[in-house]
């Protein structure tokens, strides 16, 4: 199974970006802790700051992953 993980603008920043609200791991931490948790899923990540940017990746990915986890992003 492979999950696409798209995250929209500023979520490059997780750890950085106000940690105190946001907290201070970043999204390869995250990432990690999901790979270890879930082995048998292939998970693919992408960012991006650019709206256009994401659907593409979002009719891109619809047509070669079983699914979609989409975060548009942290305003």
């Amino acid at each position: 199974m492979t999950i696409q993980i798209i995250n929209g603008p500023n979520l490059n920043l997780l750890g950085l970006r106000e940690p105190e609200t946001y907290g201070s791991q970043s999204f390869d931490h995250y990432l990690a802790r999901l790979q270890a948790a879930y082995p048998a899923v292939t998970l693919t990540v992408y960012q991006s700051n650019v709206e256009g940017e994401l659907i593409n990746k979002i009719q891109e990915a619809g047509y070669g992953s079983d699914g979609i986890i989409l975060n548009a992003g942290g305003y």
